[in-house]
C-alpha cells in the first residue's frame, strides 16, 4: 500500500443528532488513540509469579484531538457551542484508505492561540463517550 496523504484524513461531527456530518474545517493535525486498561488477576497460585490479566476486562477508551486554524463558521461555531454546553456528539474519524471510527465523544479541552503575526490557531480534543465502532473501507 502506497503512503497516505494527511489531508485525506477527516475529522466530522454530527451536526445536529441525525447523523448529517460536517467536517471539522481548517485542521492542520488530527489524531486517534485507543487505550484499555488492563485487570489484573494475579495471586499466590501465578505461574511462576508471572502476572495475570483478566481476558476482555479493564475500561476501553478513544481519544481524538486536532489542531488548526479557522476557516469555516458554521464548524466553528458548532465546536465552541458544544463545547460550552457539554454536549455529547457522535463524531466521525475518516482514515483514508483504512476505514472509519465512530462513536459519541465529548469535546474535553479547546484552546485558542495567536501570534502578534499569524492567525489564531485552535487545538481541540474529544474523549469517547460511549461504544466507538470501526467500519473498514
Amino acid at each position: 500500500m502506497a503512503a497516505q496523504s494527511g489531508k485525506d484524513m477527516l475529522l466530522k461531527l454530527d451536526q445536529n443528532g441525525s447523523g448529517s456530518f460536517l467536517t471539522v474545517a481548517g485542521l492542520r493535525t488530527r489524531s486517534l488513540n485507543f487505550n484499555a486498561a488492563s485487570v489484573d488477576t494475579t495471586d499466590q497460585e501465578s505461574a511462576g509469579r508471572w502476572r495475570e490479566l483478566l481476558a476482555g476486562g479493564g475500561v476501553k477508551r478513544a481519544s481524538l484531538a486536532g489542531s488548526g486554524v479557522f476557516k469555516d463558521q458554521a464548524s466553528d461555531a458548532l465546536i465552541r457551542s458544544l463545547f460550552f454546553a457539554g454536549t455529547i456528539r457522535n463524531w466521525q474519524l475518516i482514515l483514508p484508505h483504512f476505514g472509519v471510527v465512530q462513536g459519541l465523544f465529548q469535546i474535553v479541552a479547546l484552546e485558542f492561540s495567536a501570534d502578534h503575526a499569524g492567525e489564531v490557531t485552535f487545538d481541540l480534543a474529544l474523549e469517547s463517550a460511549g461504544e466507538v465502532t470501526f467500519a473498514a473501507a
